[in-house]
């Protein structure tokens, strides 16, 4: 029987048979639950977000024309203004970027009506971002207490650590939170008021974080670094109390670092790798609350020319963050999450290879004439490929409706702000990132594991015992970019940067004063 078939089909034929086993429909129908799993997590996100909304049409009706801000207008009363406690804005930069200028001003141009300082923190001049936010701070001298900080080179900890902490250093001494943010994050205007407010509310919150709202600009690249934050997105919209952190968004009890409580300063400062992952630790070791309130989503609008190397550089380093840790239990909840997300990312793609194969074999009787006698296939195949089809729409669906509540959410949070939309939403590449980004993880985090060292915007830090014990600095052997801005990481010391830089400096200016478009 085989004999009359051509070898090809004989092998496809083999392969449909070989994934009827029982090992292999178990396979099959996990992947069916996993997209089942990620479609309710993201419904029930979705509901998280959507329920802000209605809060705020409601607010809206009932006369507060000010509810982007606030959801009781008594609120912006100037006898409840004059009492808001002091905050300090630390935000660690590196390089420049097509975004950074409009992400910086819609950072310093927060209507919260507490006192409030930026302190934009840079390892040196040589940093591009150094000449960007000099001129920035100019224009606005008058309107915001800002300040740029030069840290020097880091030696313990990563550069971004580093900046964080000689920010925390420089801080008013009156200040009650301090808020870190990073340079891709797109605040809106009501943004640290009502991060401010759940921290009064709550004086038992640890952290308060957020999440960005991925907008891919149309390369791979960019929607597989959309579709791998999407799934942790769920994780962040529960509208209280997480397990989750954010480094792009963390706010905290000054006084939680200048008395170095829960270990915070030393835990980040003695061989730190990652803000987030070495907080995150901290909080689960003492049982400190973390919460995500659900007006905590900032549009991230990702490098127009983001490359697919530069995606995977991305990845590399969100690996690498689990090879970091601060103790025993933590670096057993870090192998448990290596462990994990690798199981269920080729579990993920499995099922579609042998969906795949299932009816490349039934097209190959169809087109052919045989029968399925003899072929010894059977339709089992084909039942199950539908079942996947039907679970995977279900789960591309659910992501498409949150990605548009969370796009409307913003749109209302930011009022004055360019409308964001989902013109650009292509589903094609959706689906393929899901597949390239699942398949790509596990290879990424064995990668990681087995070198215990990464290049970050031009340095390499090595680990051991999960933390930082070297530190090298190669310039202009590395990446001139950054991975998701596309920032540039290198300047002439001292000096305004290229021309090339002051052209992009004067494109983004001009694109920020053109009139605002807004969509029906």
């Amino acid at each position: 029987m085989s004999a009359a078939l051509d070898p090809v089909d004989w092998l496809l034929f083999s392969l449909s048979r070989a994934f009827r086993s029982p090992l292999s429909v178990f396979v099959q129908i996990q992947g069916c639950v996993i997209c089942l799993t990620l479609a309710i997590g993201w419904a029930f996100a979705a509901y998280v977000r959507n329920r802000e909304i209605n809060r705020m049409k409601d607010a809206m009706k009932c006369g507060n024309s000010f509810a982007f801000l606030c959801h009781d207008i008594n609120e912006l009363e100037h006898t409840n203004q004059v009492n808001l406690p002091r905050v300090t804005v630390v935000m660690p930069l590196k390089g420049f970027g097509e975004h950074n200028l409009h992400n910086w001003k819609s950072q310093i141009t927060s209507l919260y009506g507490g006192p409030l300082e930026f302190l934009f923190v840079v390892e040196s001049t040589e940093d591009p971002a150094y000449h960007a936010v000099s001129r920035l701070i100019r224009d606005f001298k008058d309107d915001v207490d800002a300040k740029i900080i030069l840290a020097g080179l880091s030696t313990t900890c990563s550069q971004k650590i580093h900046n964080q902490l000689v920010g925390v250093e420089r801080m008013h001494k009156d200040t009650k939170y301090v808020l870190f943010l990073d340079d891709d994050v797109r605040l809106h205007p009501g943004s640290i008021g009502a991060l401010t407010a759940e921290m009064e509310k709550k004086p038992e919150i640890f952290i308060q974080t957020g999440y960005p709202l991925d907008l891919p600009s149309g390369s791979l690249g960019s929607y597989c670094i959309y579709e791998y934050h999407m799934p942790c997105s769920m994780g962040f919209a529960t509208g209280g109390k997480t397990f989750f952190l954010w480094g792009g968004c963390m706010m905290m009890h000054a006084d939680d670092f200048r008395r170095d409580n829960y270990g915070v300063v030393s835990g980040l400062r003695d061989g730190g790798y990652s803000d987030d992952m070495t907080l995150a630790a901290i909080a689960g070791a003492h049982k400190r609350l973390i919460t995500s309130p659900p007006v905590a989503v900032f549009p991230h609008p990702l490098a127009s020319d983001l490359s697919f190397s530069r995606y995977w550089n991305y990845l590399r380093k969100q690996t690498f963050v689990l090879e970091s840790y601060i103790s025993r239990v933590n670096w057993l909840m870090n192998r448990g999450l290596f462990s994990f997300h690798c199981y269920l990312s080729w579990g993920f793609v499995a099922p579609y290879f042998m969906a795949a194969v299932h009816i490349a074999a039934a097209l190959q009787i169809y087109i052919k004439g045989y029968s399925y006698e003899e072929t010894t296939c059977t339709t089992s195949g084909l039942l199950l490929a539908s079942c996947l089809a039907i679970c995977t729409l279900t789960e591309l669906l659910s992501m498409w409706n949150l990605t548009r509540i969370e796009v409307q959410l913003c749109n209302m949070l930011s009022p004055e702000a360019p409308k964001l939309s989902l013109d650009y939403y292509n589903w094609s590449l959706i689906f393929v990132a899901l597949l390239v980004d699942n398949f790509l993880y596990p290879i990424s985090a064995f990668r990681s594991h087995f070198s215990q060292s990464i290049n970050w915007s031009g340095i390499r830090y090595h680990l051991k015992n999960g933390k930082i014990n070297k530190i090298e600095r190669n310039r202009g052997r590395g990446p001139k970019f950054t991975d998701l801005g596309g920032k540039h990481l290198y300047g002439k010391k001292g000096a305004p940067p290229k021309a090339s830089f002051l052209s992009s400096l004067a494109r983004s200016l001009c694109q920020w004063h053109q009139p605002k478009k807004y969509e029906v």
